[in-house]
């Protein structure tokens, strides 16, 4: 069978970058289309991101004499590609404005970005646990008068690392959660050597993390009804969100309260069994186990446990009953992986399997 071709919009970024090194030889998609702004249009891919290559593993040949194209060149982009990922640094309403204009132009779009993460019929999904929400595409397509367009996108990355965990429990109601994020330097789409300010350094602030860190959960966990999502009343969250000098790997240290207070055991029989669509469908990028427990007392670690299923397994540790609260623990993902690029493939993946790219 043909693979599905497609294009990124950022591929000059880190999030872009990510892409396509999860793309080379991608048992689907074929990468057929790269684009940014337009200073790099008509550079050659390895000439648009010169001294800028982010990743640890060199730049994939197939990709580095690709022309960049404008991403604004929505015409162009349409003649090659069946559909796009998009990771874009621009003002948040330019990038509403921009992903609308390639649904409405009959190109799916799978977005890295917030712009679209609280448009009521835009799916915003973890695909091991919404993937029902991709059911508001239908109402989304009528909105935009389109057939084939849309858009879908991936949540935050920092919620990867204890929306998964609290998911898995959601059978015994959590009623209140509180989250210290601890989050790696490339969340900013940074390394060391761009940023030295933060070696040996802690900046206790991330601009707008806490509220899509204490909100984004609720929707993630809401409802399909009347052709939109309607976020979940509980449980209250409240966040702190602090960069640390880590490369990859946001962790998080959580406190739980539940109306129902599960036993230790529950717990980790929970996580240890929790998986979804993309397990039941074997998609390329699914982790065969989503979450992992460490019985150490000093993991999951960043260095360490990151990669676990390739970046896309998130890790969790030193579960313990707790003074004030009823459960602690810690959890771990790889964010430019399950939290970003990765996460935003294999919501492609799922959309390639259930038919919305047809």
């Amino acid at each position: 069978m043909a693979k599905r071709t497609v294009g990124v919009i950022g591929a000059t970024g880190m999030v872009g970058q990510r892409f396509l090194t999860l793309l080379e030889n991608h048992p689907y998609f074929e990468v057929t289309a790269l684009a940014a702004s337009a200073r790099s249009a008509g550079k050659t891919y390895r000439e648009a991101v010169g001294e800028r290559w982010k990743m640890r593993t060199p730049m994939p040949e197939a990709f580095a004499d690709m022309t960049v194209l404008d991403a604004a060149d929505i015409a162009e982009m349409k003649k090659r590609c069946n559909f796009v990922f998009c990771a874009v640094d621009m003002k948040k309403e330019d990038i509403r404005a921009l992903e609308e204009a390639y649904a409405r132009a009959e190109i799916p779009v799978v977005s890295n970005n917030s712009a679209h993460r609280w448009t009521p019929d835009v799916p915003m999904v973890i695909p091991e646990i919404n993937a029902g929400h991709l059911a508001v595409i239908a109402a989304q397509r009528k909105r935009l008068g389109t057939t084939r367009g849309f858009i879908a996108v991936k949540p935050n990355c920092s919620i990867q690392s204890y929306v998964p965990a609290l998911s898995a429990l959601l059978e015994y109601e959590p009623t209140e959660v509180v989250a210290t994020t601890y989050q790696a330097i490339s969340g900013a789409g940074k390394t060391f050597r761009e940023w030295p300010e933060m070696v040996d350094n802690v900046i206790p602030f991330i601009g707008g993390e806490e509220e899509k860190s204490e909100q984004e959960p609720l929707r993630v966990w809401g409802r399909v009804e009347n052709g939109v999502i309607v976020k979940a009343a509980a449980p209250v969250i409240t966040t702190q969100c602090i960069r640390v000098p880590v490369t990859d790997g946001h962790t998080a240290a959580v406190f739980v309260k539940f109306r129902n207070k599960p036993t230790k055991e529950q717990i980790l029989t929970a996580w240890k069994n929790f998986a979804g669509k993309p397990q039941e469908l074997g998609l390329p990028h699914a982790p065969a186990q989503f979450i992992t427990y460490f019985e150490e007392e000093n993991r999951p670690q960043a260095a360490l446990d990151r990669d676990l299923y390739g970046g896309m397994g998130v890790s969790v540790g030193r579960l313990r009953e707790d003074a004030l609260y009823d459960w602690k623990f810690v959890g771990l993902s790889h964010n430019t992986l399950r939290g970003a690029a990765g996460g935003a493939v294999l919501i492609a993946e799922l959309l390639h399997r259930e038919g919305y790219f047809d």
